[in-house]
């Protein structure tokens, strides 16, 4: 469920949202009509995860929270013990608003700090400070949160690898039960692209990069974190659900301005527009876009999701969806990578090595099929 506000825009951001909270409480009436419009979306499946992304959702009063969530259950079959996941900014989380999540049923928090460094921070624009990216985590564990994630940004320019180090080590020695790490990437139309362009900010360097993310690997294997997925690394047993199943190809559906749903067959995606998605749902009308998927698409992606993951490309379960003659193919293209400790070939499954996560969306492209 997509809820597209934030209360201040991220240098780095290129997602559909508003800074401005006019219209909150007319986007949870169209959320909730948008429900009973979708309710056959998954047919009669149980609900097992049930995530709550942004933008930042944190903003959403508790009395919303629960007004969407009652609606979700009236409409859906949700799993007694489904994974609820709500994002949120550090500067919304305190025990107060912590102990009502969970009274509301959020069983899991993804908080994004990406930096504990105060510097970093207001470079990004972020709306919160350096103390408030440590309480968040003292406050999710006081209240009761034993499973939550958090969010780190490497590359940027401000970050030395000392730094990094040091923002690694302070997650793990709070004993966070999951983190998402991600490279700063640089899109077009955003206030730090802009910035790079008129040369007021240094560029990323691929380098540096690639650097800190090879060290990522190396603290968070060493302090006992399964790397289940390029950008995400989990204790034992707090692998998010939510995020295991899109890369398991589980249908899921998406509600809001710039929700992606997938059925097995198909994906769609509504307009990334707050006022025309308002519209047409108060309409009776789905404002999405529907692209069917043909076999070779559905393949594709196939290596593009499993290939990310620790358990990697399945040759078997190609062979036996796709046929054998595609299995041919994608090894002999896999030849160099294999030949380059890229990739590995162990107990008939094709995984990156920590260099290949590296190049992971590259050499998944190198493997499709046209």
């Amino acid at each position: 469920m997509h809820i597209p506000f934030c209360r201040q825009a991220c240098t780095y951001c290129n997602f559909h949202f508003s800074t401005s909270l006019r219209y909150k409480s007319e986007m949870v009436d169209a959320l909730g009509r948008e429900i009973v419009l979708q309710k056959n979306f998954l047919g009669n499946a149980p609900v097992h995860t049930i995530y709550f992304g942004g933008g930042t959702p944190s903003l959403l009063s508790v009395e919303e929270l629960h007004t969407l969530l009652a609606n979700l259950r009236t409409q859906f079959v949700v799993a007694p013990d489904a994974e609820i996941t709500l994002e949120a900014n550090p500067d919304d989380v305190h025990m107060d608003i912590l102990k009502s999540w969970r009274d509301v049923g959020i069983n899991r928090l993804s908080m994004g700090i990406q930096s504990f460094f105060e510097e970093e921070l207001r470079w990004m624009n972020r709306a919160h400070n350096a103390g408030q990216a440590h309480r968040c985590i003292e406050d999710a564990f006081a209240a009761g949160f034993s499973n939550f994630s958090i969010d780190l940004i490497y590359g940027s320019p401000l970050l030395t690898d000392e730094m990094w180090q040091q923002n690694v080590d302070t997650a793990v020695k709070y004993g966070v039960p999951h983190l998402s790490c991600y490279a700063l990437t640089v899109e077009e139309k955003t206030p730090l692209h802009k910035r790079i362009v008129q040369q007021k900010t240094p560029d990323v360097e691929s380098d540096k990069q690639a650097r800190q993310f090879l060290q990522l690997m190396q603290w968070l294997r060493e302090a006992g974190y399964e790397h289940y997925e390029v950008s995400n690394f989990a204790k034992p047993g707090f692998r998010s659900r939510h995020n295991a199943s899109y890369w398991k190809g589980i249908p899921y559906l998406g509600l809001g301005p710039s929700a992606h749903s997938f059925n097995g067959d198909s994906r769609q995606w509504n307009i990334a527009n707050n006022q025309l998605y308002i519209q047409a749902i108060n309409s009776g009308t789905l404002p999405s876009e529907i692209e069917k998927l043909t076999n070779i698409q559905k393949l594709n992606e196939y290596i593009m999701i499993s290939l990310r993951t620790k358990e990697g490309l399945d040759i078997g379960h190609v062979g036996k969806v796709w046929g054998f003659e595609k299995v041919e193919n994608i090894l002999k293209e896999a030849k160099h990578y294999l030949e380059n400790q890229l990739l590995r070939h162990i107990d008939n499954r094709l995984q990156l090595t920590d260099e290949g996560m590296l190049l992971a969306d590259g050499i998944a492209a190198h493997l499709f099929f046209d």
